[in-house]
């Protein structure tokens, strides 16, 4: 409790001291999770004592359903919150006066924190040994299409609602070498190239049009099984009747950014998916741009209609954009196709779930 008191007097401190500040737009109280107590209490108090501002009540990790904003934090991402989770879950109580501005019904999604490419400056650096990044990179062409790729991933999240996303970050501090710059600020690591991209991020965003819809908003059935199949088990006319049928995704719900609805925590998974595709369909995708939308822990193999078109490796923390080749697109055909996955788990979590969409520029998003 003393310390209850004494963080409620140092926040209100903070705000008498620093709420003249333009540069300040938002409030925040807590951060993942350190020393987060009375979430409630504290966001009320905040909006009362100054209405001219947002407030963030916990930015990544605990989420309590109460601000203006729901926060969540991805390394390296990027990634968006869960749309069911936006609207409050309960009002916090009315602690001030009649009038002053309310918290919305559904907060506005952000990405508090993403990036953390690392990549140290030798000579101007805080310690020369044991720094480190979310993602480490042996030069600056590496860290720059490291970046380059962030932002591309980042800008269909725009159409399906993000509203924000802050990357870490502005300089290297002490240990952590994820700045744009170096900690003593005399190099810049990210090019004029990459920082000019920042702007399209503000233009129409483009929209994803689902082919094969992912599981991420309501599950897909796909043929399922965790014993090693017969060979060619990825071939379009491959029986797989036997192997029993659930919904995606499929995974640990302690997996970062996964959507589970059917369990699987065992080694390995293997998963087939038919679907069908009319000759007019076909003839509008072969030129089109496709790309897989993945979310995979660990490695995955991809094949469509028996043929593998991707093999990826490591892990990610959401979904993400594999570009499909013409090769690749080419493999669709009009009737029966078949999309077929194996995936592996090795360490941590785990969880796969995988579709087709196609990128359509600057659209409303219709996946």
């Amino acid at each position: 409790p003393a310390s209850h008191a004494h963080c409620a007097r140092e926040l209100e401190r903070v705000v008498v001291a620093l709420g003249n500040h333009p540069s300040i737009v938002m409030w925040v109280p807590f951060n993942e999770g350190w020393g987060q107590h009375d979430t409630e209490a504290a966001t009320g108090w905040l909006k009362a004592h100054d209405p001219t501002r947002l407030v963030n009540s916990a930015s990544g990790w605990t989420d309590e359903g109460g601000g203006d904003v729901l926060d969540i934090h991805r390394y390296p991402g990027p990634g968006a919150p869960d749309r069911k989770d936006l609207p409050r879950r309960a009002p916090p109580p009315r602690r001030y006066p009649a009038g002053m501005p309310d918290f919305p019904e559904v907060r506005v999604p952000v990405l508090g924190e993403f990036g953390g490419l690392g990549l140290p400056i030798p000579g101007n650096t805080w310690v020369d040994e044991k720094n480190w990044g979310y993602r480490s990179y042996d030069d600056l062409g590496a860290l720059n299409r490291a970046y380059q790729a962030l932002l591309f991933q980042l800008a269909p999240l725009i159409g399906e609602g993000l509203a924000a996303a802050v990357y870490t970050q502005t300089t290297d501090v002490e240990i952590e070498v994820n700045g744009v710059m170096s900690y003593d600020r005399e190099v810049t690591k990210l090019s004029d190239e990459s920082v000019a991209l920042n702007r399209t991020l503000y233009s129409q965003p483009p929209a994803l049009q689902g082919v094969v819809p992912t599981s991420r908003e309501e599950g897909q059935l796909w043929r399922v099984t965790e014993e090693a199949p017969a060979e060619g088990w990825f071939d379009l006319g491959f029986d797989d009747s036997f192997w029993r049928q659930e919904p995606g995704g499929f995974g640990t719900d302690r997996t970062p950014g996964a959507r589970v609805r059917t369990p699987w925590e065992s080694s390995d998974l293997w998963l087939r998916r038919a679907f069908e595709l009319g000759t007019e369909e076909i003839q509008a995708l072969q030129s089109a741009l496709l790309y897989l939308r993945i979310h995979h822990d660990e490695d995955a193999e991809i094949y469509l209609n028996g043929v593998r078109i991707a093999a990826l490796e490591g892990h990610t923390t959401g979904y993400r954009l594999e570009s499909m080749d013409r090769e690749a697109v080419g493999l669709l055909r009009a009737g029966l196709n078949v999309l077929a996955v194996h995936v592996g788990q090795t360490d941590g979590g785990q969880f796969i779930d995988v579709g087709i969409v196609k990128w359509i520029e600057g659209h409303k998003n219709q996946e």
